[in-house]
């Protein structure tokens, strides 16, 4: 047995195809802006930051030359969504910590989705999750769904980001492309409250049925039962000291 290093050859990646390197982070979009710490405000704030000032940023459209294979990806999908008669669905791209995320317009989420899939300059065939984010904020955009995909063809990953009103929740489900998408698609809706029209069956998948609310948004109150503990008892977050 040797100590030498195993021979790599044969096994480089193309150079178009590693993740793109020193793409500067995009400024961000102010939105807002949040005062003291965890929300805490008043003479009862004891972290030492009740003066803390700091703005809520939205990351900033990245500009094209975005490097290596992400400009492969960001082209075929824009001739992919002229010729399926969307042109113009995806608002911006953000390439952000090395990361490609192409914000879309959730009327046309459904068919790039398809696009994304059956595309043999993309090949996306994995969706291997969804995530909810709530941003109270981003007025008008409150409620954000990331679909995280993966092409097993191209080795490559990218995501898709939608913002919805918290007043009009509604998405196309992706499950008729992605059947991955059925439990994700749930626990958005579980936690976030977002409605995917089309879904077979959109029901709870892990609060109870008559759950009140959607218990991930930052609007959510805070509560839960006492908890004993070697004979001492702590309170639910909804009984402890308030600072307010």
């Amino acid at each position: 047995m040797s100590d030498e290093p195993r021979s790599t050859r044969g096994t480089e990646v193309d150079s178009t195809d590693r993740m793109p390197e020193n793409v500067p982070d995009p400024g961000g979009e102010q939105i807002g802006r949040r005062e003291g710490m965890f929300g805490v405000r008043g003479t009862g704030d004891t972290s030492g930051y009740g003066g803390l000032v700091k703005p809520v940023e939205m990351p900033a459209g990245t500009q094209p030359p975005f490097g290596g294979w992400m400009d492969d990806v960001a082209g075929a999908l824009a001739e992919a969504s002229r010729s399926a008669g969307v042109d113009g669905a995806v608002e911006k791209v953000v390439v952000h910590r090395g990361e490609i995320t192409f914000f879309v317009r959730r009327e046309h989420v459904a068919v790039l989705a398809a696009r994304l899939r059956d595309d043999e300059a993309l090949r996306f065939e994995l969706l291997s999750g969804i995530s909810g984010v709530h941003y109270p904020d981003d007025l008008g955009r409150e409620l954000h769904v990331v679909y995280h995909l993966l092409s097993m063809t191209h080795n490559r990953r990218i995501r898709l980001e939608v913002a919805v009103p918290d007043g009009d929740a509604h998405l196309p489900s992706v499950i008729a492309t992605y059947p991955t998408a059925d439990w994700h698609e749930r626990e958005t809706f579980d936690f976030f409250g977002v409605v995917f029209d089309g879904h077979p069956a959109l029901t709870r998948i892990q609060m109870p049925d008559d759950w009140p609310g959607h218990p991930q948004r930052k609007d959510y109150p805070l509560g839960g039962i006492p908890v004993e503990y070697k004979g001492g008892t702590v309170p639910p977050p909804d009984q402890r000291r308030s600072y307010n």
